[in-house]
Parts: C-alpha cells; sequence; structure tokens
C-alpha cells in the first residue's frame, strides 16, 4: 500500500467519521502524546526501566499505527504529498549518510 493511498485513506475517514481535521496545532500536540506513549513503551519495554504491569498489555504496533495517522492528517491538511516528501528525503539520505554510516567504527 502506497502512503498516496493511506493519505486518502485517512482523509476519507475524516470525512466519513470525523466533523472535520483538528487544526494543525491541535494535531501537532496529538502527534507529540502519541509519539510520547510510543516512548514509553519503548523504554520500558526495551529499555532499563521496568514495565509497569498495566503497560505490559500495550500494543506498540497500534501506538505506531496512531503516529501515522497523525502524521497523514497533518500532510493532508498542510498539502504534503508525504510518497514525494519521503523519496525525496530517502534519496537526500542515500546520498548523504551511505559512506559516513559505513565508515562508522560504532555500527560495527
Amino acid at each position: 500500500m502506497s502512503i498516496e493511498i493511506l493519505q486518502k485513506d485517512v482523509d476519507q475517514w475524516i470525512q466519513n467519521h470525523g466533523v472535520r481535521y483538528f487544526n494543525e496545532l491541535t494535531n501537532m500536540a496529538q502527534l507529540t502524546e502519541e509519539v510520547g506513549e510510543v516512548a514509553r513503551i519503548i523504554a520500558r519495554r526495551y529499555g532499563e526501566q521496568s514495565e509497569k504491569e498495566s503497560d505490559k498489555q500495550k500494543d506498540l504496533g497500534e501506538e505506531l499505527a496512531d503516529v501515522l495517522f497523525v502524521v497523514l492528517c497533518l500532510a493532508n491538511q498542510t498539502g504534503v504529498d508525504l510518497q514525494s516528501a519521503f523519496y525525496k528525503k530517502l534519496d537526500i539520505k542515500t546520498q548523504r549518510d551511505h559512506d559516513r554510516h559505513q565508515s562508522n567504527e560504532k555500527l560495527k
């Protein structure tokens, strides 16, 4: 499934189930909240903090999907073609970082 299709799916969901998009600042705050939920799971499940019993049932995939949903909302409401932007960024990173990461002793 392409990012373009995901953007259209989110827009259709907003039209069918939401009243409208939250404004950009509200969505930015919501994105921060969702990223915090992902960070909590990662820190407790894979980091050094112990995982609380109440957190053990949290689904990392579901929380990552929440982040993606809000990112897609922000892209839609600001007119960003996220698929094009992603491939442009991937090309930049490929050119910029290939040799940098290949020669990083910390990654070997």
